[in-house]
């Protein structure tokens, strides 16, 4: 089959003399789950459909429950049947049948407070404790899915209450571990602030700082690929590999969250996590251990050799941009400045493309090109490993195209896939190559699994993994590698936004910057 862009396509299937037998897989312990923030989008689109579907496949313990905690002044029935409604509409539950909803639903409930008032947390101390009163020990595991301005008297409440006090031992039974989402922190000065008060308030092994883009399973399955296969590590390096891209495009705009976008911007929405996180996976050494010390270990070298952004030659090595009016999918849209709550002067980044270095001796002198952006052509998140050309090409000249370097693509989403693209001989007389792409798709080889990135991060808080959660000072050592970035391009408005339309591919000078490392933006 030929693709649109003129590559055969041959379909990689996993044989089924090779398929890894079943295994057993690991199951949630007995806790209490209480989300701070339940009535809130996060909750009800994510994670409450995504313990309904680990209940759905017997995942859950059978003495899991959970409390959802809001301001809002409703009983626990009205919030159950909330919750129901929001996985009976949740594409990532898939079809959970209602016999598994009417199991869970009774371990479902509700407290209202004000996250400030100490009487919330006596409520909720009074509530687990009803539930703790049978048999055997509750780890108790608290969800802040709430702004990140109240994440600290959240954080400082549930310490001096008594709710979740500080356990110095990792194996001390029963447990307690906090889930904070991102943004962690707004600078990498804000990021050790909150990290001084979770401190106090919890020691580093309860501390769950989720990132939902390292639940994905083909961003797990980067490290699997990497480091259980030999034929790929070897070349795995300056000596093979010409540049990097890592792209996560959105074809979406700010929607309603023009409140925060207009405070973040997309250097602080997308790089200092998602986007640094995938560079340190591709680039890390190989750990020790698949456990989570040895893996955070190596990300975090991976972070602190970036080679830091100088302010003064900051042009050479960034380009951002927003987006104006355009169409997409075949309807005219608005541009950022237009969109409801935001500032018609407004000179928030919506795009940006990063030229990153990273000084090792794996690494030194190959690019890693970062972009992201809002109101692109095309939604898609991948990792694209682009090897160097043949040092001499002795095949007779073809005059209708040149040989193209072998490329691996890593598709995250909206379809998670593996690609190898690589140069063969056309059938016939004569030597004429064209490029073949080896494609593996986890839909395609293993059914539609419908496994949501929060069902694997909920399920690892349960049993203490914190291997795909990020370690403090990871966070912090993220932070200083944007923040130079972001202080300067707050300091110097842009003066040509809107800069690119929505519907394309970004601002041309994207371009511009690539071509002088002679490589060519893809379009995933």
């Amino acid at each position: 089959m030929t693709r649109g862009d003129g590559t055969l396509a041959v379909p990689l299937r996993v044989p089924e003399a090779l398929e890894t037998p079943a295994i057993s897989l690991k199951r949630g312990e007995a806790c209490t789950l209480v989300i701070f923030g339940a009535g809130g989008d996060l909750a009800q689109r994510k994670l409450v459909p995504a313990l309904a579907h680990l209940h759905c496949d017997g995942l859950l313990h059978e003495r899991f429950a959970v409390i959802g905690v809001a301001r809002e002044a409703i009983d626990a029935d009205t919030f159950r049947d909330r919750m129901h409604r929001a996985v009976r509409e949740s594409e990532d539950a898939g079809d959970v049948p209602e016999s598994v909803w009417r199991d869970l639903a009774p371990r479902i409930d509700y407290v209202r407070g004000d996250l400030h008032d100490p009487a919330l947390y006596a409520t909720l101390a009074q509530r687990l404790g009803n539930i703790e009163e049978d048999a055997g020990d509750r780890g108790r595991l608290f969800y802040l899915a709430i702004p990140p301005s109240v994440y600290e008297i959240a954080v400082r409440q549930l310490s001096n209450s008594g709710v979740a006090p500080r356990t110095a031992d990792r194996e001390e039974r029963p447990w307690r571990r906090i889930i904070i989402e991102k943004p962690f922190g707004h600078s990498r000065e804000t990021a050790r602030r909150l990290n001084r008060v979770v401190g106090r308030a919890f020691a580093e092994h309860q501390v769950y700082r989720i990132d939902h883009y390292l639940g994905k399973e083909t961003v797990q399955n980067l490290l699997v690929f990497r480091f259980a296969n030999s034929i790929f590590e070897p070349v795995w390096n300056r000596a093979h590999i010409h540049h990097v891209q890592i792209t996560a495009a959105e074809t979406v705009g700010v929607e309603h969250r023009a409140g925060y976008y207009e405070e973040s911007g997309v250097v602080r929405d997308m790089f200092q996590n998602h986007l640094l996180q995938l560079l340190s996976l591709t680039a890390m050494e190989p750990p020790t251990a698949f456990r989570a010390d040895p893996v955070r270990d190596e990300k975090v070298k991976v972070l602190n050799a970036i080679r830091p952004f100088d302010p003064a030659g900051l042009d050479d090595r960034a380009v951002r941009g927003q987006y104006g009016p355009g169409e997409l999918n075949g309807e005219r849209v608005v541009g950022y400045r237009q969109e409801p709550n935001v500032d018609a002067e407004s000179g928030v980044p919506t795009f940006a493309a990063f030229r990153v270095l990273i000084d090792s001796w794996r690494w030194q002198g190959v690019p890693f090109w970062l972009r992201s952006g809002k109101r692109l052509a095309r939604r898609a998140t991948e990792i694209a490993i682009q090897f160097r050309h043949p040092p001499h090409v002795m095949f007779p000249n073809d005059s209708q195209r040149a040989i193209q370097p072998n490329r691996l693509c890593f598709a995250i989403q909206p379809h998670e896939a593996i690609s190898l693209c690589m140069e063969i001989k056309v059938p016939g007389i004569g030597v004429r190559m064209t490029s073949a792409k080896m494609d593996f798709n986890y839909n395609e080889t293993f059914g539609d699994h419908r496994h949501s990135a929060y069902e694997t991060l909920l399920l690892d808080a349960m049993v203490g993994d914190q291997t795909l959660f990020a370690r403090k000072d990871g966070v912090e050592a993220a932070w200083a590698v944007v923040d130079p970035v972001i202080e300067a391009w707050e300091a110097a408005p842009a003066r040509d936004f809107p800069n690119y339309a929505a519907g394309s591919w970004g601002p041309d000078a994207a371009q511009a910057l690539a071509d002088r490392d002679g490589v060519r933006w893809r379009r995933p």
